[in-house]
């Protein structure tokens, strides 16, 4: 059985910063992207980051929300993805859920951790 668990939320005044971390645990063979979601109060998910794997480099995308506070880091090996987020601010409040996909399947999911930024 495959589990994504996410750890690091919690609540931080605006203007602070956050680490979210992620690990895949179970026998995943090849996954191609790890990365974050977020879903707001009311509002749908959306992508906040991805990692994806191409050959021995992995490419960072990131919503153009994110782009220039946030930064994602991924080790293949252990399946881990992480999400350092830097100048925090009201509107990023939300639950950052992960995610791994691999090739013929429907992409993995964590539980979700709650990110609350306090203006």
């Amino acid at each position: 059985q495959v589990q994504l668990v996410e750890s690091g939320g919690g609540l931080v005044q605006a203007g602070g910063s956050l680490r979210l971390s992620c690990a895949a645990s179970g026998t995943i063979l090849s996954i191609t992207t790890m990365g974050w979601y977020r879903q707001a109060p009311g509002k749908q998910r959306e992508l906040v980051a991805s990692s994806t794997r191409s050959g021995s480099i992995n490419l960072a995308d990131y919503a153009d929300s994110a782009k220039g506070r946030f930064t994602i880091s991924r080790d293949n090996a252990k399946n881990t993805v992480s999400l350092q987020m830097n100048s925090l601010k009201p509107e990023d409040t939300g639950v950052y859920y992960c995610y791994a996909r691999t090739s013929g399947r429907p992409d993995y999911w964590g539980q979700g951790t709650r990110v609350t930024v306090s203006s």
